[in-house]
């Protein structure tokens, strides 16, 4: 398994985004609200009332949020993350309200080691969100997400959507953020002017609340906007899927689409819930 050396290495090397930094800043605005917009979005996607009885992993736990809800749900639920500093959000999103519980573990591990996979016991649900494309080598994290898969389990995977050189040019953005100071300075004098300052100014002009674009986000799996931006900005590594490439490769694996939401060849996550045929 990957190491924290390794992984502080890839962060010194610019090859890889503090994703669990960014975690812990959301944790500080994490409310009942957020928690029950997660819990809402959770059970629609995977069209279950409640998880009770079934075993869920959280591949890529981050904020620990979606592990939080699965547990509410009533799911056994196994966290594990690259990031230490992820790992330590999920921690504390455990202690917080699942304090001692047996039935939720949280620990370290990387989807690109098969072996700590087959260690694992199988699972109904396996669930990634927007994390297999972080790890540098998606399709293999995609093949080694199943290795814990129960044989008539579900998973639950959302991966950034193709879109060719548009998606080449966030590489190169995602790149210079990562690279050094200078590199984060250059990027969020852009972005931020971009994607913060004028869509201020334009609702003013409007006349319609500024606040209003960051309030109503959680509506988004209870999300935050800003954290969401610094995400997207520096997210390395970055790699993207087609959703006609994820469904052939589901397909000849076995698999049916039991779920799908797609960002409409716009940028962001496509979500896709299979079962095993």
């Amino acid at each position: 398994m990957k190491g924290e050396s390794t992984f502080s290495s890839e962060v010194s090397q610019g090859d890889r985004f503090e994703f669990g930094k960014n975690w812990q800043k959301f944790l500080s605005v994490l409310n009942d609200d957020r928690i029950k917009e997660a819990e809402d979005s959770l059970k629609k996607t995977l069209d279950y009332d409640n998880l009770k009885g079934k075993s869920f992993l959280d591949i890529g736990s981050g904020s620990g949020l979606f592990s939080l809800v699965a547990r509410k749900l009533g799911a056994n639920v196994y966290s594990f993350d690259y990031d230490p500093n992820s790992v330590n959000c999920t921690k504390e999103l455990k202690r917080r309200y699942f304090k001692d519980d047996v039935n939720w573990t949280v620990t370290s591990g990387s989807i690109l080691d098969q072996d700590f996979l087959k260690s694992l016991p199988k699972f109904d649900i396996v669930y990634s969100w927007g994390v297999l494309h972080h790890t540098g080598s998606m399709w293999q994290a995609i093949e080694n997400a199943l290795i814990p898969l129960s044989e008539n389990g579900e998973i639950f995977i959302a991966l950034y959507n193709d879109q060719g050189s548009t998606s080449r040019y966030w590489t190169r953005v995602k790149k210079l953020y990562n690279n050094g100071v200078l590199g984060r300075a250059a990027v969020l004098s852009v972005f931020i002017p971009r994607y913060v300052v004028l869509p201020f100014f334009k609702d003013l002009v409007l006349l319609t609340n500024p606040t209003k674009r960051y309030t109503e986000y959680k509506k988004h799996r209870g999300m935050s906007r800003f954290h969401d931006f610094l995400d997207w900005w520096g997210g390395l590594p970055f790699e993207v899927a087609s959703i006609e490439e994820v469904f052939h490769y589901f397909a000849k694996k076995g698999f049916r689409l039991k779920e799908v939401r797609t960002v409409n060849g716009g940028s962001g996550c496509n979500e896709f819930v299979f079962k095993r045929n």
